[in-house]
């Protein structure tokens, strides 16, 4: 087991991300604010929305398996009840980086799926936001990784 900061720090070195559940209304939406947010500290972030071809200005794709080149880690940002789907893909991909975001609700965060990436050798983030981390925290999401610290694991 690794410590929160240690594993937040190993998944933001990555540098090509994709955010699931980047939505065509992103007004507040959970994964478009992490969306833009890696965009603008320069990370090539990969939106992916099988209902949308086009998110934020920039291409969407319908899955994992659709993006160009592939990416080193993945933000699920989708509903609980399809996190364990995308971590079958992510395994099936090669990919060892996953965190599942959670914010003040019940966000993304499946058991099932932290199980099966785990047992895959994927390092599952369960809970908490990448926003929360250097490099890319703002001094709202630091607040809020104090506030919101049960909802942040410890260790992964």
């Amino acid at each position: 087991m690794q410590s929160i900061k240690e594993a937040a720090s190993a998944f933001l070195a990555s540098k090509r991300v994709a955010i699931t559940g980047v939505s065509r209304t992103p007004e507040n939406h959970g994964s478009n604010n992490v969306y833009r947010r890696l965009r603008e500290r320069g990370y090539e972030v990969y939106a992916v929305n099988p209902n949308a071809d086009e998110v934020e200005g920039d291409p969407c794709y319908q899955d994992l398996k659709s993006i160009p080149g592939g990416v080193q880690a993945v933000v699920i940002g989708t509903r609980p009840e399809i996190a364990e789907d995308t971590m079958r893909e992510c395994a099936e991909l090669g990919i060892t980086q996953v965190w599942m975001h959670r914010g003040p609700g019940a966000g993304s965060v499946s058991d099932a799926a932290t199980a099966y990436g785990r047992q895959h050798g994927i390092t599952v983030i369960d809970g908490g936001c990448p926003l929360m981390f250097p490099p890319t925290a703002d001094f709202g999401h630091k607040v809020m990784r104090l506030v919101y610290a049960g909802k942040v694991p410890k260790q992964v």
